[in-house]
C-alpha cells in the first residue's frame, strides 16, 4: 500500500494522548514522501446559539476557540515537520464529527484515514450515531482504527470470507490479502491469513435429517470451508503455519485468535451498498471492533461509493 495522503483525526478532548498521531509518526518512517494532514473537528453547544440567537459575542468566542485549536494542531505537527515531513493542519467547527471527517477525507484526497477508537458500549451503540460506526459504513478510503499506539506493527492478519457468506464480493478477499502482504513487506512484519466459520448450533437446526446426524453435518460444513480456504490460500504468499481456519462466531473467535497469536493489525473488509444497509447494526467489522485487542484496517471493495452521497 503506497499511501500518499494520510489524514489523521485528532481528538480535541485530549491534550496528551493521541494514539492516531503516534501511529502516524511510526508510519512516517516507512512513508517519508507522504503528505500528512492533522484534522480536528470541535463543537461546544454552549457556543452554538443557533441562527436565531447568534451574536457577535458567540461568533468571537467560537473564533477564539478555533484559533486555540489551530495552535494546538501546530504544536502536534511540529515534531513531524522537524523530521522534514510534509504536514498540514486543519481545524473546523462542526456538530457532526463523522460527516466533517468524511468531507475532509474527500477534500484532501486521503488514501488512508487514521482515527483513534475507544471502547464502545454495545447498548449505546444501538442508540447513538457513533462516529466509528458511521466511518466504517461510509468511508471510501482505507480506515485505520487505532487501539494501541505504543506497539510496533510486526504482525498483520487478513481476515477473509472465501465463500462470501457475509455478502462480500470475491475480489475483496484478493484485495485484503494483497494489502496485508504489501503492508507486511513495508513494515517488515509477519503476515497471517484467517477465515472463520461456524455451523448452525444444534438449537437452531430444524431439519430432522441434520438433527439425526449433526456431527456429520458439522463435519461437512468444515470440509466445505476448509476446501474454499485452501483454494484461496494456495496463491497467497503466506507460510502454511500462518494460515488459520477458525471455528466459531467471528466476533468471538477472531479476538481470541488475535490475542493468542499476537497480531497487532487486523485487515478486514466491509460492504455497505445502500442507505438501508448503512442503517443496520451487525456488520462483522462493527461487532468485532469492541473486542478485538489490536488496530483494525477496514478496506472497501474497488469502486465503493459512500451510499449516503446523493446520486
Amino acid at each position: 500500500m503506497n499511501f500518499q495522503n494520510i489524514l489523521i483525526v485528532i481528538d480535541p478532548t485530549s491534550e496528551q494522548d493521541q494514539p492516531s498521531l503516534r501511529r502516524a509518526e511510526q508510519l512516517a518512517e516507512f512513508y517519508p514522501e507522504a503528505s500528512f494532514t492533522l484534522f480536528l473537528c470541535d463543537y461546544n453547544s454552549a457556543l452554538d446559539g443557533g441562527m436565531l440567537f447568534a451574536t457577535p459575542g458567540l461568533e468571537k468566542a467560537r473564533a477564539s476557540l478555533m484559533k486555540q485549536r489551530e495552535l494546538f494542531l501546530d504544536q502536534l505537527a511540529a515534531p513531524l515537520r522537524d523530521r522534514g515531513l510534509k504536514v498540514h493542519t486543519k481545524a473546523v467547527w462542526g456538530k457532526r464529527l463523522d460527516r466533517n471527517i468524511l468531507d475532509a477525507a474527500g477534500k484532501f484526497q486521503a488514501d488512508l484515514l487514521l482515527k483513534t477508537t475507544h471502547h464502545h458500549n454495545p447498548i449505546k451503540r444501538l442508540l447513538l450515531s457513533n462516529t466509528d460506526w458511521q466511518l466504517i459504513r461510509h468511508c471510501e478510503s482505507p480506515l485505520w482504527l487505532v487501539k494501541q499506539s505504543g506497539n510496533v506493527i510486526d504482525s498483520v492478519c487478513a481476515s477473509i470470507d472465501p465463500l462470501h457468506e457475509a455478502d462480500k464480493p470475491a475480489a475483496l478477499d484478493n484485495k485484503l490479502m494483497a494489502n496485508a502482504n504489501s503492508l507486511a513487506k513495508i513494515l517488515d512484519a509477519r503476515v497471517h491469513l484467517a477465515h472463520c466459520y461456524n455451523p448452525l448450533p444444534r438449537t437452531l437446526v430444524y431439519d430432522a435429517s441434520i438433527i439425526a446426524d449433526y456431527d456429520g453435518y458439522a463435519g461437512e460444513v468444515r470440509k466445505r470451508h476448509a476446501a474454499a480456504f485452501s483454494e484461496f490460500s494456495r496463491s497467497a504468499a503466506v507460510d502454511e503455519n500462518q494460515k488459520h481456519l477458525l471455528q466459531g462466531y467471528p466476533e468471538e473467535a477472531i479476538p481470541d485468535f488475535v490475542a493468542d497469536t499476537g497480531v497487532n493489525l487486523l485487515v478486514m473488509g466491509a460492504v455497505s451498498r445502500s442507505r438501508l444497509d448503512s442503517a443496520l447494526i451487525g456488520h462483522t467489522a462493527e461487532r468485532l471492533l469492541d473486542d478485538v485487542p489490536c488496530d483494525v484496517l477496514v478496506i472497501k471493495p474497488d469502486g465503493f461509493r459512500d451510499p449516503s452521497k446523493p446520486d
